[in-house]
């Protein structure tokens, strides 16, 4: 029989020759979601032998990663600013990048509340959900042009039990009405920036397994940008702010956009990396 360590060794090193980054974080977590137990937990069970099934299933999960599926479609779920969510290949996954977003949001608005926003490009629901945790009273119109999304969305505000402060909607962002909408004190989206060119170039993971559509507009990334803040005065109130997530390669762009716009008060936010990733202003 073969213990949790000897497991993790060698699978460690099988992840490692295919590419995976941070093979061993990937082997423990993949073990750990199989034997329904924490990560660190591991390290107290080193000598637990698996049984046969475990083994199986643990042997799938690795040919799986292997082949660069993301971890979190094999689980099923991630953790996202202190929510759990349902993942799967009907939403691009939750990234610290847009925890940053969240996070720069609730610390403007954390004094307020009954507060009425709008997310475009809802995916799984990461951002509206994180938010109307965060920010008392308020309500949430979530928006996508996948119905699949819409769908993951909806189950996982079922799981988080906040279904009641959230509208759904199937929208073109790109063509629809946006006086259909109604008014928000904030607009919040993490749009498709990855460029066509640039698409290619994206680990396999992104490339092959998450969707595309919710990745690169087929052009230079600011289709959505440039048609959100065009029509952002239509949607906000006076004074509502419009929030990004963006690539640092487009940073100086969309702040452009947003001048010609005639937002003010307009913030770049860098990550941890140093790296422009947020972008905010409000509306004239």
């Amino acid at each position: 029989m073969i213990t949790v360590l000897e497991a993790i060794n060698l699978s460690t090193e099988y992840l490692q020759k295919k590419g995976v980054e941070s093979p061993r974080l990937n082997a423990e977590l993949l073990l750990a979601h199989i034997l329904n137990s924490k990560r660190l937990n591991l390290y107290l069970m080193f000598d637990r032998p698996l049984n046969q099934n475990e083994l199986n299933i643990y042997r799938e999960y690795l040919s799986r990663r292997g082949k660069r599926e993301p971890l979190q479609y094999i689980i099923g779920s991630t953790d996202f600013f202190n929510v759990h969510l349902k993942t799967d290949t009907r939403a691009l996954i939750p990234r610290p990048e847009t925890e940053l977003l969240v996070e720069t949001i609730i610390n403007l608005y954390k004094e307020q509340e009954g507060l009425n926003f709008l997310d475009i490009g809802v995916g799984t629901g990461c951002i509206s959900i994180a938010l109307l945790k965060n920010l008392k009273n308020s309500k949430a119109v979530g928006v996508d042009l996948s119905e699949g999304a819409l769908s993951l969305a909806k189950e996982n505000l079922l799981l988080n039990e906040i279904d009641s402060q959230c509208s759904l909607l199937k929208f073109n962002a790109l063509d629809d009405d946006y006086s259909k909408l109604g008014k928000f004190d904030f607009v919040v989206s993490n749009p498709p920036y990855v460029s066509k060119n640039d698409f290619d170039k994206l680990e396999p993971e992104l490339k092959n397994y998450e969707p595309r559509i919710a990745l690169t507009d087929e052009e230079d990334g600011m289709n959505f940008f440039k048609t959100i803040i065009k029509n952002s005065h239509q949607i906000l109130k006076l004074k509502g702010k419009l929030f990004f997530e963006i690539s640092p390669s487009i940073a100086s762009q969309v702040k452009e956009l947003f001048e010609e716009n005639n937002f003010r008060e307009i913030n770049l936010v860098k990550d941890f990396s140093n790296h422009y990733r947020i972008i905010y202003g409000e509306k004239q």
